[in-house]
């Protein structure tokens, strides 16, 4: 009986909470929570623990899977965050790159693009790199349009140069008709047309540069041959021992600095590139005659400074003073200007001479003076006269009619001339006169033999004759 009250102590017990689990348990409307298929239905206690234990299995296998769910989901969740702002990122780096671009392509006709595979920040740098990629093509390309538009500004502008006046062409008036955008089109036709006409037209400036350069070649030994002889014109006026300062001077000083090959030809270049201008153009006076060539040459040579000329004044005491020939007219008076001429006279005489391979010592030529003593009467004046003169190999032969007895006695041979008229003719000669040879004063000696000349009358008449060529 013990044992059974234990049990039913123990059952009672049981029983109550089993009653208080089902009314906790029991569902407020109806009989039960839900309804479950006709399997899970448990038939006893026993099936009921069977199907609890399975379903508590189960459950926790499925909150497992939920927790693994909301896990997964979780990453989704960040990973649509992160994609959502790697787009928001792309469309920004998109909007700045369409911003860059000067036309947009429409969307019809743009090309499917394959998604960006790297990540925003390679995305971003990468997008930094097209975009200084990008504008340094659009600096290119506006530099290159602005090369176009002036390109074809040049080709207008030389199309409608007066230099082309009489060129009919269809090409050069294509090129003034059209407008300057849609010349670039035509740009690759007019060239391949122009190319045949390039080439014959090359080949001739080819030739025309070399015998540019024969004459510029020429015209170079003229001008290096000039300056030799300005060289040999100082050097030929020394001028003879006895004029006191004068002796062994140089009756002329010419300086000039002289150019170096290349500076040389440039200019000469110059020269022949001016006269030939010269003769292209209408009404020009320039004069292209070979020794006009040859003095603008020497002046091209010479420049900037040019040539600096200095001669000897001639005085009474011949004092070593040089006076610009510029300032000739200015310094000198009549008679030393008429000296200075033949002095120059027998310097150029004597150059010739030499030019000829002559030596200077031998005879350079005979002057004919007209009345000179008119003009430079004065004895230091004839004396220099006669002193370059016979340095220099040049004879004198003066010619006056004044009866000057001073002058005239420097000379040691006077001759008497008288003019005789042909009345049949109308003409007049010039002759010796013969008959007074007889009367002519001898010489007087005197008390040691030695015979005086008297040079204030006429001692002597000369004549020559030049002999006849040979026939051979």
């Amino acid at each position: 009986m013990q044992l059974l009250e234990t049990r039913m102590s123990t059952a009672s017990e049981q029983l109550g909470r089993l009653r208080g689990d089902h009314e906790r348990l029991a569902p407020e409307d109806g009989e039960a929570h839900t309804e479950l298929a006709e399997e899970l239905r448990p038939r006893d206690a026993e099936h009921a623990q069977a199907l609890l234990r399975t379903a508590t299995a189960e459950l926790a296998a499925r909150a497992e899977a939920l927790d693994r769910s909301r896990e997964a989901h979780a990453e989704l969740l960040a990973a649509h965050r992160a994609a959502e702002d790697a787009a928001g990122g792309f469309d920004e780096i998109a909007a700045m790159l369409r911003d860059l671009l000067r036309e947009h392509t429409p969307e019809e006709e743009q090309e499917e693009t394959e998604p960006y595979p790297g990540a925003l920040e390679e995305a971003r740098r990468t997008a930094a790199e097209a975009r200084r990629s990008l504008r340094g093509c659009a600096a290119d390309l506006s530099a290159a349009e602005s090369a176009v538009r002036e390109a074809s500004d040049v080709l207008v502008r030389h199309a409608n140069s007066t230099r082309y006046e009489q060129v009919r062409t269809p090409a050069r008036q294509q090129i003034r008709e059209l407008p300057a955008s849609a010349l670039p089109e035509h740009a690759q036709k007019w060239a391949d047309a122009f190319a045949p006409r390039l080439r014959v037209l090359t080949d001739e400036l080819a030739q025309l540069e070399r015998n540019r350069d024969s004459i510029v070649d020429r015209l170079r030994g003229l001008v290096e041959s000039a300056l030799a002889t300005l060289r040999s014109a100082q050097r030929l006026s020394r001028l003879p021992e006895g004029l006191g300062e004068w002796s062994g001077q140089e009756f002329l000083r010419i300086r000039f600095e002289e150019p170096d090959q290349a500076t040389l030809v440039e200019r000469l270049g110059e020269v022949i590139d001016e006269a030939t201008r010269a003769a292209v153009k209408k009404n020009s006076d320039l004069r292209r005659d070979g020794m006009s060539l040859l003095l603008r040459g020497v002046g091209a040579a010479l420049q900037p400074r040019g040539v600096a000329v200095e001669i000897l004044k001639p005085d009474a005491v011949l004092r070593a003073e040089r006076v610009p020939v510029g300032q000739m007219g200015d310094v000198f008076s009549g008679g030393q200007l008429l000296t200075a001429a033949i002095a120059l006279y027998c310097t150029m005489a004597a150059l010739r001479s030499n030019d000829r391979g002559r030596d200077k010592h031998r005879h350079a030529g005979t002057l004919f003076l007209d009345n000179p003593i008119g003009r430079a009467n004065a004895t230091y004046l004839l004396e220099l006269q006669r002193a370059v003169s016979d340095a220099l190999g040049v004879q004198l032969l003066y010619t006056t009619g004044l009866f000057d007895t001073t002058a005239l006695a420097e000379f040691p041979l006077v001759i008497r001339l008288r003019n005789d008229a042909d009345l049949r003719a109308g003409l007049k000669y010039i002759s010796v006169e013969e008959h007074l040879r007889p009367g002519l004063p001898q010489q007087t000696p005197a008390a040691d033999g030695d015979a005086v000349q008297a040079h204030s009358e006429i001692t002597a008449t000369r004549m020559y004759k030049r002999p006849a060529p040979n026939a051979g």
